[in-house]
């Protein structure tokens, strides 16, 4: 957009160059004295030609009279002594002042018209890519990079293309040829290892592990390896490390915000249940369900937009009493909660009559919520209600 005012503010200013000198010179005067002496030669002239004329016999006396006196007549015209005439006013300073003021003016109203005045907005001039473009260019990238399997880069793209739309084994298969590239970035270590525990049904264990850990060598803060390290060491109930890893995240994160709170509520969990000997609360009653998206939101969703799954007191606190993570490309997605996931100490399902589950596709990415979310609620459920159906059906204003 910046680019496209300065270009037609130079054009304007382009234009108005060319016109304005020409607007601005002054009137070149005339000097009627001299034009006064070229009509009396002329005369003297035309007069000296009659009478020759009439000396050599072809114009007779009558006839040279005549010729004369019409000379004459002409010459008093041309001689009159000029009428009065109003001062000349700076015309060509008005209209060039006008010029200057118009042209943007009209040049704005021109485009408002006959323009396309939302392509002036970035975010209007995005391209929708169709799934057949997109697979074309996968396509293309797979070609290139059978023409040259070193492009390590390449690959890289290509992963974090087929993550993108939730084809993880894909995405995992092209991870694998990224070589030195991959073994030396801490970040893409932990892509990398997501992306296999995706194909694993979530499992962190195995191969997924082994990535975590080298990331941390290489980058012993790195966030998103932080974070899957601490889940990987939950998975094996050893809530001790897991507390510790994200008690590092936690750090990183705004003291405050919304994921921090997130974060400190696992942690706190993690904490309890070490302390406990790594043995678990109760499970209490337990309340399942599925979440799935209205096909008329379709459109509005990439496979790679964060889901996140709430369970939430209905006496207006937002804090959840337990929460999931996914993505949409996971839909639809099977949810289960019950006591043993209590995000806030003392708080648990088991302690309400009835909760509201609600299902929140984070635009932003983040638990906070956000103009254009898409979410769908149910409310008055039961702790122990099963199956639920629950549906993503609005847009957050």
């Amino acid at each position: 957009m910046t680019l496209f005012v300065v270009f037609a503010a130079l054009l304007v200013v382009a234009t108005a160059a060319l016109l304005l000198p020409a607007l601005l010179r002054k009137p070149r005067s005339v000097d009627t004295g001299e034009r006064r002496e070229a009509n009396l030669a002329i005369f003297r002239d035309q007069l000296a030609e009659l009478e020759r004329e009439r000396a050599e016999g072809s114009l007779g006396d009558a006839d040279f009279e005549q010729a004369r006196s019409e000379l004459q007549r002409r010459l008093l015209e041309e001689v009159q002594p000029d009428a009065p005439t109003a001062p000349v006013r700076p015309a060509g300073r008005r209209t060039a002042i006008v010029l200057v003021i118009a042209l943007p003016l009209l040049a704005a109203a021109g485009y408002l018209v006959l323009g396309n005045p939302r392509g002036l907005d970035p975010m209007q001039t995005q391209a929708t890519i169709s799934p057949q473009q997109i697979e074309g260019m996968l396509g293309k990238l797979v070609e290139r990079l059978k023409q040259n399997p070193d492009d390590a880069q390449g690959w890289v793209m290509l992963a974090r293309s087929y993550k993108v739309l939730g084809r993880f084994p894909e995405a995992a298969e092209a991870y694998s040829h990224a070589g030195a590239l991959l073994d030396a970035d801490a970040a893409l270590l932990a892509d990398y290892a997501e992306v296999l525990s995706q194909t694993q049904g979530g499992n962190l264990r195995g191969k997924p592990a082994e990535l975590i850990a080298r990331a941390l060598q290489i980058a012993p803060d790195e966030p998103h390896a932080l974070l899957l390290a601490g889940a990987e060491a939950s998975d094996r109930q050893d809530f001790a490390s897991a507390a510790k890893y994200w008690e590092r995240l936690l750090a990183q994160l705004e003291p405050g915000s919304e994921e921090a709170q997130t974060l400190e509520a696992a942690i706190a969990k993690a904490r309890e249940i070490a302390g406990a000997g790594g043995k678990t609360a109760a499970a209490g009653p337990a309340l399942s369900g599925e979440v799935s998206l209205s096909p008329k939101l379709a459109a509005q969703v990439q496979p790679d937009d964060v889901l996140f799954v709430f369970a939430r007191a209905e006496d207006g606190n937002r804090m959840p009493l337990a929460a999931t993570r996914a993505t949409v490309g996971q839909l639809p997605l099977r949810f289960r909660f019950d006591d043993s996931m209590a995000l806030t100490g003392g708080q648990k399902l088991s302690a309400f009559k009835t909760v509201s589950i609600e299902a929140r596709v984070a635009k932003a990415g983040t638990a906070k919520t956000s103009s254009g979310d898409l979410f769908g609620t149910v409310s008055g459920v039961k702790p122990n209600s099963q199956n639920l159906r629950l549906v993503i059906d609005q847009v957050q204003p």
